[in-house]
């Protein structure tokens, strides 16, 4: 065969070979699962502003830190309510014409995963801080300051997004921080991150590797069995630290409180479920509660830790009383919306 002998044919030949081979090991395949795979009813499409936003988030290499997939493994359960699966990425299109960087999945976690941070974080004053310097609300963070997408004002305008960082993150700058565009944007992005829930009677897949539920009694005897510490940590802690401290001019101190300490068990479980606004005094405060969807014991065990923490001396709530409040809470809720 002479064609092996001759590079006139031989090119074209192996060129040939390798597109076909591409499109049924590539192109066929990939066409096949887009049209087996269509997004979840709800699922949102990007805004204006959040579609910049991740543009940013490429251009700034979060995805190297940051993965953006729930495995279907006990340990990712943190990070969202169920595995993911392909309709999660169904409606992702190209970047542009020339750039895929459609899904950022990632390949590594030196951060936490961010499928659903747009729930479990939704905060505006949490997420803006934590850009413009992670230690200011997370003390062991290695998370690197994006301090470029800010700007130093000393008379910031009314139009200006304000961001309340502590004096000693301020390295000495007079002035006010106030969120630039990008930094709005990005912001946008990472509000955008969330899991669409499942069509009504739809089972998610199961987590693999289940560990066994071991059962944590708070300290107060004959209160939940939840651990509240470990309730604080995961939910509160990052806004109000570990001290319960709090950070001055952003998130309020819970020692020392009067809603904490206070008997009016009400304010204190509507706070939890649906959020507080104390603005101008500090920042908004998401609806924790209601996001994380958490039951009477939940919220039970939360208050009994706080109340028992930092010198506070709360009394003790029970389970029966709690639920009695956020059926009070909701109904209420309700009947603003009608």
């Amino acid at each position: 065969m002479n064609v092996f002998n001759d590079h006139r044919k031989l090119y074209p030949i192996a060129g040939l070979l390798f597109a076909f081979l591409t499109y049924i090991v590539v192109i066929m395949p990939a066409f096949q699962n887009q049209a087996n795979n269509a997004p979840l009813p709800g699922t949102a499409k990007l805004s204006g502003d959040a579609h910049a936003g991740k543009l940013i988030y490429i251009g700034e290499g979060c995805v190297g830190c940051h993965s953006q997939q729930v495995r279907n493994v006990e340990m990712d359960k943190m990070f969202g309510s169920r595995p993911g699966m392909a309709a999660d990425y169904a409606n992702i299109g190209r970047t542009s014409f020339w750039q895929n960087t459609a899904t950022l999945m990632g390949t590594e976690r030196t951060g936490p995963d961010l499928t659903d941070v747009g729930n479990r974080q939704p905060g505006i004053d949490w997420n803006l801080m934590h850009l413009y310097n992670p230690r200011s609300v997370v003390a062991q963070s290695i998370m690197p300051s994006y301090e470029w997408l800010f700007e130093i004002k000393e008379n910031p305008s009314n139009a200006d997004v304000v961001v309340n960082v502590p004096q000693e993150f301020l390295n000495g700058k007079k002035g006010k921080v106030v969120a630039k565009k990008e930094a709005l944007q990005l912001l946008a992005y990472l509000q955008s991150l969330k899991q669409t829930p499942l069509p009504d009677g739809t089972r998610p897949f199961e987590f693999l590797y289940k560990r066994p539920i071991v059962e944590l009694k708070e300290a107060n005897e004959g209160g939940p069995q939840i651990n509240g510490k470990a309730l604080y940590a995961a939910n509160c802690q990052a806004c109000h630290q570990e001290s319960g401290e709090g950070l001055k001019g952003a998130f309020p101190p819970l020692k020392g409180s009067n809603v904490v300490n206070g008997d009016n068990l009400e304010l204190y479980v509507d706070i939890i479920m649906n959020g507080y606004d104390a603005r101008p005094e500090f920042g908004a405060m998401a609806a924790v509660g209601k996001n994380m969807k958490f039951d009477a014991t939940q919220v039970a065990a939360l208050i009994n830790h706080e109340r028992s923490s930092w010198g506070n001396t709360g009394k003790k709530v029970t389970t029966d009383e709690v639920k009695k409040i956020m059926e009070l809470v909701e109904s209420k809720v309700t009947a603003s919306k009608k």
